[in-house]
């Protein structure tokens, strides 16, 4: 695990350079730090792939891994574009100055307000999920006089090996027009005879955390096989062929993690081998890694507090957040790396179960977690939290939710404040 985190000459964790101690003191905790040359560095290592490849790509951050006015405003320092799969996502995105032209729109049950905002607001390209917005967004275009670029989303009967809430190509899915049932084909028919709209490709997401590259093969086969079969019947040339994304990353030693590289490459690779059998042009493929991007890059510190011992089980050791901050260990049984910041170097003598302070059994962040003597007040962090971390946190037992920094160049920022308690009923009116 060393290989995966960094110490100073005091042997304490470092994040981006600063002292983990440091940052718990300064900003208290918990706290999710951003480690943001990890984010660039990681952003950059798809783009200099793709580039090596000579192929038109775009790369378009999954806002949903972690949205924030912050994240927003490095991604489009680095070039990169952005999906959104909510109005609250769209608007925070155009708060921090975000392009709309660079920003597409997600989502499975968009409200018409929601895609009347992205008219509105001229996003770049509108992702179709089902029949219902097809008509809701011409009746919008109608109504507005206005056009739309549009994608149509496919599921191309693709399971990635993931947990089954992680999985979202296969035919039985919330997600996405059905191929084999033709549904996908009835779409695009549908979308090619309104004239308020232009079809510039097809989307597909296959899962997250995928560790190998056969999905993707597999998924590009089929999408190659729909785009010929379009060729062939309505003389139809994509202008873009979207991936999706769900790269996986290490969590955990047992995670096997590819690099980006090795995944563009073999993406490209086939889409090249499919356009030249099917005498197709080679589109523009777009990819949209979210937890990629992020994941790594994140880290939460707490604070340890109390610790239950009893005979012949493993100690409870309990820290100040849980799963108000994360709530992937007891939703899909996502398993994490953890420390302690003042010595991780140092050998374990204890195993424990990490828990957090909230009032669920399930509220265990790492079932079994080697570490050395603790004591309360020490600094836990737990690693590569930075993806679907703060994104999916609540106020569950009415908590608030913990402050957000970014690292960088030995400054630290709060990119998102520490809610109060008067945040917390800053919405509740008094019943009269």
């Amino acid at each position: 695990m060393n290989d995966y985190y960094q110490t100073n000459t005091k042997g304490h964790l470092t994040i981006g350079g600063m002292d983990a101690l440091d940052l718990a003191k300064n900003f208290g905790t918990p706290l999710m730090v951003y480690d943001v040359a990890q984010i660039r560095k990681q952003f950059q290592s798809f783009q200099q792939a793709f580039n090596q490849q000579k192929v038109a790509y775009a790369i378009s951050y999954a806002s949903k891994a972690f949205t924030a006015i912050a994240i927003y405003q490095v991604i489009n320092q680095l070039g990169g574009k952005i999906d959104v799969v909510s109005g609250g996502e769209l608007y925070t995105a155009l708060k921090a100055g975000f392009p709309p032209a660079k920003i597409s729109f997600h989502g499975n049950n968009k409200t018409k307000a929601e895609l009347l905002f992205a008219v509105q607001k001229h996003v770049g390209v509108i992702i179709l999920d089902n029949f219902y917005e097809i008509a809701l967004l011409s009746q919008i275009l109608n109504e507005t006089q206005s056009k739309a670029l549009v994608m149509l989303r496919v599921t191309p009967g693709v399971t990635a090996h993931t947990h089954e809430y992680d999985q979202t190509g296969q035919e039985d899915s919330k997600f996405g027009f059905d191929v084999n049932s033709g549904q996908a084909e009835q779409a695009f028919l549908q979308v090619q005879a309104n004239k308020k709209m232009k079809l510039i490709g097809i989307h597909s997401h296959i899962g997250s955390q995928i560790l190998e590259t056969v999905g993707f093969k597999l998924e590009i086969q089929k999408l190659m096989e729909l785009l010929n079969q379009w060729a062939e019947k309505y003389n139809y040339q994509p202008q873009v062929l979207n991936l999706g994304g769900g790269f996986g990353i290490r969590y955990t030693a047992k995670d096997q993690a590819l690099t980006s590289k090795i995944f563009v490459d073999e993406i490209v690779k086939t889409v090249r081998n499919y356009a030249h059998e099917f005498h197709l042009k080679i589109p523009e493929i777009w990819i949209e890694p979210g937890r990629s991007i992020v994941g790594n890059a994140g880290y939460s510190l707490y604070t340890v507090g109390s610790e239950k011992k009893v005979p012949g089980l493993l100690p409870y050791l309990a820290v100040d957040g849980g799963m108000g901050d994360n709530i992937r260990p007891a939703l899909y049984q996502a398993d994490y790396e953890a420390l302690l910041a003042r010595c991780p170097k140092e050998k374990p003598t204890e195993t424990v179960r990490l828990v957090g302070r909230y009032c669920e059994s399930g509220d265990i962040l790492i079932k079994k977690l080697s570490l050395p003597p603790t004591k309360p007040g020490d600094i836990i962090a737990m690693l590569a939290t930075g993806a679907y971390g703060y994104s999916m946190a609540s106020n569950y037992n009415r908590v608030p939710r913990p402050a957000v920094i970014f690292v960088e160049n030995g400054k630290a920022q709060e990119v998102i404040k520490r809610e109060t308690y008067a945040d917390l009923i800053s919405h509740d009116c008094f019943y009269q």
